[in-house]
């Protein structure tokens, strides 16, 4: 991280949700800084609050069921208590988000031109000669071919890849400084994953970008990020340089989802380890390390008292009392 001031700062970043048993907390207390062209990497698995998170930070969630608090800097203008029509202004220009399931993202009776000129026209107040010219060039320079083919397409009459596609080049249209990518590559094979993953790679290097990937898995990010932070039950429990987390990962959660990577030399048939358990009950409040009921290697102090994340080494900070490279 640079002195400069970051793209994005969360400051003691909440998010909560009325429901019949209470208040739900699905984000807890988070600090995060995104730098200017910076890509940050939040991983989890299901229900850690990495997408609450992310949506949160854009002002994305429904307003009478959502509660943020803490305070959330965007390009040194503070968004904290700002109302939607507010926060409007900075949706497609400033921040973007490529959400998670392009099926369901995508209007399914809008035609994939509509659709992608429609931020050009609100947005960029385009006409309709400009907007269709900048929505082919956007559609070739996420590598779909045949645009003008496209563009008279229905989403159902595209391949998974394709709509995801269709989603980025729309979440790039109004260039914005900030994106979100939620999960960009779920129900893609493997080939168009890393596909997709590398075109927002060459997409944000060649926009001078900043850009947030949420994803559950850490090798989608391994290669693409510049720093990563893991979540767990609405907590960030390890965050670091990226190289360095996979070197020298010291929270025990992270070192679970690192096994539950599928690896090469693993042998046809073998079953990948999983995490035992499943994540607290995010309308309770925890006593101690929100980990400890999962963790392997879990004490009396661990159930007793909940870490703080602690930087010990510059950039790397993690909420662990027996970290894996410590002593236990």
């Amino acid at each position: 991280m640079s002195d400069a001031q970051p793209m994005l700062s969360l400051r003691n970043f909440s998010v909560s949700f009325d429901t019949a048993r209470g208040p739900l907390y699905a984000v807890r207390n988070v600090d995060i800084e995104v730098a200017d062209g910076e890509s940050l990497g939040i991983v989890g698995e299901s229900g850690s609050g990495k997408t609450v998170l992310s949506r949160g930070a854009m002002g994305l969630l429904p307003k009478r069921a959502a509660h943020r608090s803490g305070t959330v800097i965007y390009d040194d203008h503070d968004l904290s208590s700002a109302p939607r029509n507010e926060l409007r202004q900075y949706w497609g220009t400033g921040m973007a988000m490529i959400f998670q399931d392009p099926m369901t993202a995508l209007n399914p009776v809008r035609k994939i031109g509509s659709q992608l000129t429609e931020g050009l026209r609100v947005r960029l107040q385009m006409n309709k000669h400009d907007a269709k010219t900048r929505g082919l060039e956007l559609l070739h320079r996420v590598r779909i071919p045949d645009p003008e083919a496209v563009m008279e397409k229905y989403p159902f009459q595209l391949s998974g890849g394709m709509r995801q596609r269709v989603m980025i080049a729309i979440a790039l249209a109004c260039k914005p400084r900030l994106l979100f990518a939620d999960e960009p590559t779920t129900a893609l094979d493997v080939t168009v994953q890393a596909q997709v993953m590398q075109l927002l790679s060459e997409l944000r290097h060649e926009m001078g970008m900043s850009m947030v990937i949420v994803t559950h898995d850490l090798g989608v990010v391994a290669g693409h990020t510049d720093r990563i932070a893991v979540m767990y039950a609405g907590e960030v429990v390890e965050i670091a340089p990226t190289r360095q987390l996979f070197a020298n990962m010291q929270m025990p959660y992270t070192e679970a989802l690192m096994k539950s990577i599928p690896r090469l030399d693993t042998p046809s048939g073998q079953r990948l380890p999983v995490i035992s358990g499943r994540l607290p009950d995010p309308t309770q409040p925890e006593i101690g390390c929100s980990f400890a009921s999962r963790c392997p290697y879990v004490t009396d102090k661990c159930r007793a008292s909940a870490p703080p994340l602690v930087e010990v080494t510059p950039g790397h900070s993690y909420r662990c009392w027996f970290p894996i490279g410590g002593s236990r």
